[in-house]
């Protein structure tokens, strides 16, 4: 079952149609948001994202759009496809009206939830091979737009299908002044020594919520040194650990970037702090 603008219906049932603005222009957003036993994973987070997010695209936040409807829109499809008891995921869309070209005949919103399960109830670290390389065929454009979570993916999606074509689990990707700036699917973390690097959302990763929350973990620890600033390939090399997050994985280790292998100490530290935080949100 998916929710469809308050509407709970088949998966197969045909609601969207040649006309969506989310197909023809990738004119919309996403959140994708872990649900475990009816506890909303870093909601007011998420919450806070997506309108942020909308008012950048111009967007009109429906007035009905609180973060109580939307959690309990959230939960009506989570109920529907049996999984209150259960880890899940959750996708949450919301996209533009159909009408005009490039130019909108509307900046009303539609919305969709969907729903699959999760394998743990909390994020764990997988011990697996996890070998990434540098993807350059294509770069992104350091600005606001690059920080969002749009449906405009498709350097992302094209990155995948190298990364599977060559044997590495992921990619990371490069802005246009050579600077790394995420993996394909998440934030990046790099670990030399005490000191741990993200980078900057000037040098144009994705503004993200597990990121966000490990920034505030290492602000609160003294056994750690903290800055948000430019990776570059060279570094990546030199570095003792490098480890991607997201909502949904949460902290996955990089084991390997061309000949260099990497260890997972402080991933596996953080990690723990980061589950500890998700149960006191």
């Amino acid at each position: 079952m998916v929710n469809f603008n308050g509407n709970l219906l088949s998966k197969n049932t045909f609601y969207l149609n040649h006309e969506n603005r989310g197909l023809r222009y990738g004119d919309a957003l996403f959140e994708s948001i872990r649900v475990v036993n009816g506890k909303i994973f870093f909601w007011e987070d998420h919450y806070l994202r997506l309108m942020a997010s909308m008012r950048i695209l111009r967007m009109e936040i429906p007035m009905n759009f609180t973060m109580e409807f939307l959690e309990e829109q959230i939960m009506a499809a989570v109920k529907a496809n049996a999984l209150l008891e259960k880890p899940a995921r959750v996708r949450f869309t919301v996209f533009r009206n159909n009408g005009g070209l490039y130019l909108p005949q509307t900046n009303d919103v539609s919305y969709i939830i969907e729903t699959s399960v999760l394998d743990s109830p909390f994020y764990t670290l997988n011990n697996e091979t996890y070998e990434v390389e540098l993807f350059k065929d294509f770069y992104v454009n350091p600005d606001m737009l690059s920080t969002l979570k749009t449906n405009n993916k498709a350097i992302n999606v094209v990155g995948s299908i190298y990364a599977a074509e060559n044997g590495y689990q992921n990619c990371l990707l490069l802005n246009n002044e050579k600077k790394v700036v995420e993996a394909l699917n998440g934030n990046l973390f790099l670990v030399k020594d005490q000191l741990i690097k993200t980078p900057s959302l000037k040098d144009g990763c994705l503004n993200g919520i597990v990121r966000k929350k490990l920034i505030g973990i290492l602000g609160a620890l003294d056994n750690y040194n903290f800055e948000e600033a430019f990776i570059s390939p060279f570094e990546l090399q030199k570095a003792d650990e490098l480890f991607i997050t997201n909502a949904i994985r949460g902290i996955q280790p990089i084991t390997k970037y061309r000949k260099k292998e990497y260890g997972n100490k402080v991933a596996s530290d953080l990690l723990g702090k980061l589950n500890a935080a998700a149960r006191l949100n």
